[in-house]
């Protein structure tokens, strides 16, 4: 046997879900441009679940669904009251979804029906959590989730208990839908690990996040924020990038492993940053970011991934920097729990092998001689 670091290039599982395929991002067959331009995040969430879109009466019941769902209860966020301040926003959301599974009367219903209607609690409760802990961190009390709206416009509300603007929501939403799933992904093979040795879906979706919580998967965007953050205007960015480029470091938010040729979702976000900038009168941000994009693909011929522009974007509708992974979870979840549910349709324990590396023949040696 031999090891392939990383398990790149290595096929772990069969899926119907998403696809790759000559720089082509697909969700169950339908191009991520068609989805990003045409579809709303439920109607994404539904295809992801059901394997189709979803007509109106299919698409208004999930809304309800979703609608009805979205509270959490008294205990958790009481519970979510004794984290400290400066908890880390990914930690804070890691303890807080364990802690549904055991308000969660179904938790250890194992039928596909129960799976399917945890899947949708959560998709509803994971904004709820986030602007929670967002709000008391602050000293403020959480605001109720909006009643007969989006997840997007919802989320955006229960932060600020503002109505937010159609270009916000518009924005937010096809962030969501961008982000939806993305194959086997690290933080989904997480999740597929822990449910096929047939745990339960919360315990699932609480690997996921451990697994996003890395800055070389969901915290990704966050960085490219703290760069924009260091470089500070645009005037700044030639003398900046040059240097970093000469002594051969990382600019966050470029190159992919998967996509050699550009990330296809990039270009999405930042037509949204632009635009949010025009609406807010503050297109620092997204000039920044395409003057570094231009210098890194000049340069290294890198092009930038759905992080990069994903950084301005959140920025400029408010959302506090280390919410943007948290974020990520809120979309990345339809794709785990979509990938949890196919895992359990055909389960197999995933068990790979190691390489191993280690010394050989050795005797044991009584304490006293060694």
């Amino acid at each position: 046997m031999t090891a392939t670091k990383g398990l790149e290039g290595i096929v772990a599982a069969e899926s119907s879900i998403s696809s790759i395929i000559d720089g082509v991002l697909t969700y169950r067959g339908y191009n991520i441009d068609d989805l990003a331009e045409n579809a709303t995040f439920e109607e994404v969430a539904y295809l992801l679940w059901y394997g189709k879109l979803p007509n109106r009466a299919e698409l208004a019941g999930l809304i309800d669904q979703l609608n009805e769902y979205a509270p959490i209860s008294n205990e958790v966020i009481n519970q979510i009251k004794t984290y400290p301040k400066d908890a880390n926003s990914m930690a804070a959301l890691r303890t807080a979804v364990s802690s549904l599974a055991l308000y969660d009367a179904e938790a250890g219903d194992m039928s596909r029906e129960a799976n399917l209607r945890k899947a949708i609690r959560l998709q509803a409760q994971l904004p709820t959590v986030i602007a929670a802990f967002s709000r008391i961190r602050e000293g403020k009390e959480p605001i109720a989730p909006k009643k007969a709206s989006s997840v997007a416009e919802s989320f955006l509300y229960m932060l600020t208990g503002k109505d937010p603007e159609k270009v916000a929501i518009e924005a937010l939403d096809k962030a969501l839908v961008l982000h939806a799933d993305h194959e086997l992904n690290a933080s989904t093979f997480a999740a597929r690990v822990t449910v096929a040795t047939l745990s339960d879906i919360y315990s699932g979706v609480t690997s996921a996040i451990g697994a996003l919580k890395g800055p070389l998967h969901g915290g990704a965007n966050e960085a490219v924020m703290a760069m924009l953050e260091e470089v500070g205007t645009v005037e700044n960015v030639e003398n900046y990038i040059s240097t970093k480029l000469a002594n051969k470091e990382k600019i966050m938010g470029f190159g992919h492993r998967v996509y050699k040729n550009g990330d296809p979702r990039a270009k999405h976000l930042l037509k949204m940053s632009q635009e949010l900038g025009k609406m807010t009168g503050n297109l620092k941000w997204f000039e920044m970011s395409v003057k570094i994009e231009e210098l890194v693909t000049g340069q290294k011929g890198l092009k930038p991934n759905v992080d990069f522009y994903s950084a301005s974007v959140y920025t400029t509708l408010e959302i506090p920097r280390d919410l943007f992974t948290p974020i990520f979870a809120i979309s990345r979840l339809s794709g785990w729990t979509a990938h949890i549910l196919e895992q359990f349709e055909n389960n197999r324990l995933i068990r790979p092998r190691a390489e191993y590396t280690g010394p050989t023949h050795q005797k044991y040696v009584s304490i006293d001689q060694r």
